[in-house]
């Protein structure tokens, strides 16, 4: 699977698993999309997945690495759809 489908999936799980911020965004827990059984059969490297799209300016969040259960309380913000 290339980079940019993996991306394009991620944006369309965020939607499904996201609520509108304040900002109307979409917005997401990490815990919430690593602990999903269907973006855990999706994404062989969630971590790596956001990474990129960080990287691409797709989503953003605090910090570079995200790691299970330490920040599983942070958001991850959609962009751009």
């Amino acid at each position: 699977m290339n980079v940019q489908h993996e991306v394009s999936l991620l944006v369309e799980e965020i939607q499904r698993l996201g609520n509108k911020n304040a900002d109307g965004k979409m917005c997401v827990k990490f815990g919430v999309l690593f602990n999903d059984d269907r973006c855990a059969n999706i994404f062989e490297a969630l971590v790596g997945t956001l990474r990129a799209a960080k990287r691409k300016k797709i989503v953003t969040f605090e910090g570079e690495l995200l790691l299970q259960g330490v920040h599983d309380n942070v958001d991850i913000t959609l962009l751009q759809a």
